[in-house]
């Protein structure tokens, strides 16, 4: 059962948002905030509006598909028996920031060239740090075989799935969507660090080192978010709950995901290795050639769902460009090698051409995920996709043979395999908070009962 959802003012917003009195709460629902605010009360049925896309999100670097967003959940009537009055206060303070939060945030996050600066009181880390002082309040629901368990229906607005909003009768459904938004909070703020910022010359652009390196960390915690999901809250869901997931919480969307977050962490350290004059050319290599590998699997994990719904199929063409791209480096860098060893100049060049069409394939595949709504650009290059446009076809028109009129698919048949390095990036071991003390005291207080 979801409730009416409030579309009131952004000042109205921003002080439930803020706020930490459930009474407040209370006295802003219904008639009092329709006559405090002059709000506009409708139902779950104007949930488009909520997932109304962006015609264009402008400069992208990181890929976030549009935010998961919660819809208003009265905890009061199916708990008001089962729990003291206090506990569902707090319960029903804290998941309001989150859905009055989320909805401010997640238009924000698909602005164009927006700035990573506060705006209307509500930031991405100030909605990270709502839903993780949320997680230990909701465990209560779902540990020591708590009896209320079920007693919740959870609904959340979907954006990679056809489907506009699920609902489901299981906290666990809660701790996963929780944990799904937190990811891809991670992956906005990583995309905010990395878009390039215009210096005093506007031709000129630069990221910040220490941007790049705080991001490899933002995209290390971002797996850990989904590889925990994926391993040890999805069994916890009845196998008919996780059939009938939405497309944004399926083990394979969640594993696409994080390994997107570990491939685009090797890519910036690639990208630094690049602009080091102490990497040598066998790091690089390595380097490129483990981002070649993450890509693979994310796009195994992606290619066979039916994500053809805006930000899915939007997902989709990402990963795959990024594959692409990925393979352009990895072979550009193994044929300059296999030219400095003893290896025959017909094989170097069968390298360096792969690299050569890869490239041709990447700019194709870049063109398609930017004109498939919403619309979306590059932002200036820099890093590996900067090595790329600049080194490749300046180099390889002297070093290759005339390799005349054969085909792409015989080029990519002579090109040489790739070597094989164990991935060094792993997903942050994350573990869920404690659940919160005050559970045990009702649990002594015998207030509460378990099965």
């Amino acid at each position: 059962m979801c409730f009416p959802v409030c579309h009131c003012s952004r000042e109205a917003l921003s002080f439930v948002a803020n706020s930490h009195c459930y009474e407040c709460f209370q006295d802003l629902r219904g008639t009092k905030f329709e006559e405090k605010m002059g709000c506009l009360l409708s139902t779950p049925g104007v949930a488009g509006e909520t997932r109304r896309r962006p015609k264009n999100i402008g400069e992208v670097l990181v890929f976030v598909p549009g935010l998961r967003i919660p819809m208003p959940l009265d905890f009061a009537q199916p708990l008001g028996d089962g729990l003291p009055k206090s506990m569902v206060e707090r319960l029903s303070a804290l998941r309001t920031r989150i859905v009055v939060m989320a909805g401010q945030e997640a238009p924000m996050t698909t602005k164009p060239r927006r700035t990573a600066t506060t705006h209307g009181g509500s930031t991405l880390a100030d909605l990270q740090q709502v839903l993780e002082d949320y997680l230990p309040v909701l465990l209560g629901l779902v540990e020591n075989g708590n009896h209320i368990k079920h007693n919740l229906q959870f609904c959340w607005i979907n954006q990679e799935d056809g489907v506009e909003e699920t609902t489901m009768s299981d906290s666990w459904y809660e701790v996963l969507s929780v944990l799904h938004l937190m990811a891809v909070i991670s992956l906005s703020q990583a995309n905010l660090l990395l878009l390039p910022n215009t210096s005093t010359d506007v031709h000129q652009y630069k990221v910040l080192e220490e941007c790049k390196r705080a991001s490899v960390d933002i995209f290390l915690k971002a797996a850990g978010y989904l590889d925990f999901a994926v391993q040890q809250v999805l069994p916890q869901l009845p196998l008919e709950l996780r059939n009938a997931l939405p497309l944004d919480l399926t083990e394979g969307v969640l594993k696409a995901l994080c390994l997107q977050a570990l491939g685009q962490g090797v890519e910036v350290q690639l990208g630094m290795a690049i602009d080091s004059i102490k990497a040598t050319l066998a790091v690089k290599r390595r380097l490129a050639c483990e981002m070649v590998k993450y890509w693979h699997e994310a796009q195994e994990c992606i290619m066979d769902l039916p994500l053809a719904n805006g930000w899915g199929e939007k997902h989709k063409l990402f990963i795959q460009w990024k594959h692409v791209e990925a393979k352009a480096v990895a072979y550009y860098l193994h044929g300059l090698i296999l030219e400095e060893g003893n290896t025959s100049a017909e094989i170097a060049a069968a390298a360096l051409q792969a690299a050569e069409e890869y490239l041709k394939e990447s700019k194709k595949a870049c063109e398609s995920f930017h004109t498939t709504p919403p619309l979306s650009r590059n932002p200036p290059l820099w890093g590996a996709s900067q090595y790329l446009v600049e080194r490749i076809p300046k180099d390889i028109s002297t070093k290759t043979i005339n390799w005349g009129s054969i085909k792409h698919e015989m080029i990519m048949q002579l090109a040489p395999a790739l070597p094989d390095f164990v991935l060094s990036l792993k997903p942050d071991e994350y573990q869920l908070p404690l659940m919160d003390p005050s559970w045990n005291d009702l649990q002594v207080q015998n207030l509460f009962r378990t099965k």
